[in-house]
């Protein structure tokens, strides 16, 4: 039986080279409109290296649109966004994924008649030098990287513990192993910064708690830098450092768990009035009883 070997040991394209003190990213005045209808207005925020970054807002508050502006699938009209000293805005997103971000989607985006295997080695694409006549071939440097690849893709595994899921058609599986096959395929970027949209989405109590241990894992064993929306407000004031709270696009408050769930203007947006009484979680929890 194979020795498992440490995460860090196998995705080593993670590191970033700065002080903890530095910025990751850094997004200044961020707007983004369709029509007359601003999804993003005047959002600005710094994300540091090591941090879990957090964004909540009610349905439809802009968080997804500034997670597609990051990712380059959405291009905004104005702001800026520098990941690493590099201005990100009018690259493509495969441009941008090769400089380090990868994204975990909110509604799974996995190829269902694919194994487990099969759909965290898409995640190694980044990382793949051969072309396809070598592939065809699967000879020498096609098959060396071939095999190095795929212990990647089994460490991987093996950490999410999915083993037994492993040559598994993806359509086949439980929704909450789908989820940790998401985040795997993210993984398998070796991100400098991973996007997390929705992470414990759908979930039920004992899936969320396995999402949430695999999440400090990754900032344990990686020391990777993360940005995480949800709504989910008990998962997100026990694992973020700090929150940005948004609602129509427009920045509510910036600071701590405690200062944010206390925010007169975020409760205010959960519950639609301003009665200081109750917290962000308790808020949270009674808008979810009203839907």
């Amino acid at each position: 039986m194979a020795m498992i070997r440490p995460l860090s040991e196998a995705l080593t394209g993670t590191t970033i080279d700065r002080d903890r003190a530095s910025s990751v990213l850094e997004v200044n005045n961020l707007e983004l409109r369709f029509g007359g209808t601003r999804a993003i207005d005047g959002v600005s925020f710094d994300v540091k290296r090591s941090e879990l970054f957090a964004i909540i807002g009610p349905n439809g508050a802009g968080k997804t649109s500034i997670f597609n502006c990051l990712s380059g699938v959405y291009r905004p009209q104005k702001g800026t966004l520098h990941f690493l000293g590099t201005d990100l805005l009018g690259l493509r997103p495969d441009d941008i994924a090769g400089r380090g971000i990868a994204r975990m989607f909110q509604n799974i985006e996995l190829f269902d008649n694919l194994t487990v295997l099969d759909n965290l080695m898409l995640g190694r694409h980044l990382h793949i030098g051969y072309g396809t006549p070598a592939a065809l071939l699967y000879r020498g440097r096609a098959k060396r990287e071939e095999l190095a690849n795929r212990r990647i893709v089994e460490d991987i595994v093996d950490f999410l513990e999915i083993e037994a899921f492993r040559k598994f058609p993806v359509g086949m599986l439980p929704y909450g192993v789908k989820k940790r096959v998401e985040l795997g395929r993210a993984l398998a970027m070796e991100p400098k910064l991973l996007l997390l949209d929705e992470p414990v989405a759908g979930m039920n109590v004992e899936e969320t708690e396995d999402m949430a241990r695999f999440i400090l894992d990754i900032r344990a064993e990686l020391d990777m830098t993360m940005i995480m929306v949800e709504h989910d407000m008990g998962l997100v004031m026990d694992l973020a450092d700090r929150i940005l709270a948004v609602d129509f696009g427009r920045p509510l408050a910036l600071g701590t768990p405690r200062e944010v769930q206390s925010d007169p203007a975020v409760i205010k947006a959960y519950l639609g009035e301003s009665d200081e009484g109750p917290t962000l979680e308790e808020a949270a929890a009674e808008a979810g009883r009203d839907a």
